[in-house]
């Protein structure tokens, strides 16, 4: 799986405020902001309609983006973005620089495949549920994948998938929070009660200290 790059094309915004962001989106643009690095943070605009787009692609919000700002390009990793509450359009996107040589900490999404072959499926008909649908890595930018893929073939009603079982590329690691082997998948009979989840390999939740008297 290799990184996708994508292209997005801003240029610095002189004018800030509340009242020159809702001017900048009434003309069809995009106020934003990049930081990170050593270089101090940017405010930036874009062209609305290219990053609402862009928006829609899954691997936009997970991989390695090459930013041009003013016609200089630097590496950025989408951080944040809001979106109008009952409108098409996107308000605001923060953007985070990209250090080629020290690691960073960001979510990608999973992809599931192999569901239709597993015995839960095959020979019991059984609901699956994806219990998980991202995962937190620590990897190089090079390293950085779009997307994990999880096998679910040998899903069965009695043995959930975890994230044990899913093959992650060289170069990249897990940041699990403390959490030893999360469930990713379940299955279960269509109308019956929830599977029960084998939980003991997950960090248990600390007691609730008693109450004061």
């Amino acid at each position: 799986m290799k990184v996708s790059t994508s292209k997005v094309v801003a240029s610095r915004r002189s004018v800030q405020g509340s009242g020159a962001s809702r001017r900048l989106r009434r003309s069809g643009k995009v106020p934003g902001i990049v930081y990170g690095g050593t270089t101090a943070p940017v405010s930036i605009e874009m062209d609305h309609n290219p990053i609402f787009l862009s928006l829609k692609a899954e691997a936009f919000h997970s991989s390695i983006l090459s930013l041009e700002l003013d016609g200089q390009a630097e590496q950025v990793l989408l951080r944040d973005f809001q979106m109008h509450p009952y409108k098409a359009q996107v308000l605001h996107v923060d953007f985070q620089r990209i250090d080629v040589n020290a690691k960073l900490h960001t979510k990608v999404p999973l992809h599931f495949v192999g569901q239709e072959n597993s015995p839960a499926v095959k020979l019991e008909a059984a609901i699956v549920s994806h219990i998980l649908n991202e995962l937190e890595v620590s990897c190089l930018p090079k390293d950085l994948p779009s997307f994990l893929e999880v096998d679910l073939s040998g899903l069965s009603l009695s043995h959930p998938v975890h994230v044990s079982n899913i093959k992650v590329p060289a170069g990249v690691s897990l940041v699990l929070h403390g959490q030893t082997d999360p469930v990713v998948a379940t299955a279960s009979k269509a109308g019956g009660a929830e599977p029960v989840v084998d939980t003991s390999s997950q960090t248990a939740a600390p007691a609730a200290a008693p109450a004061k008297s």
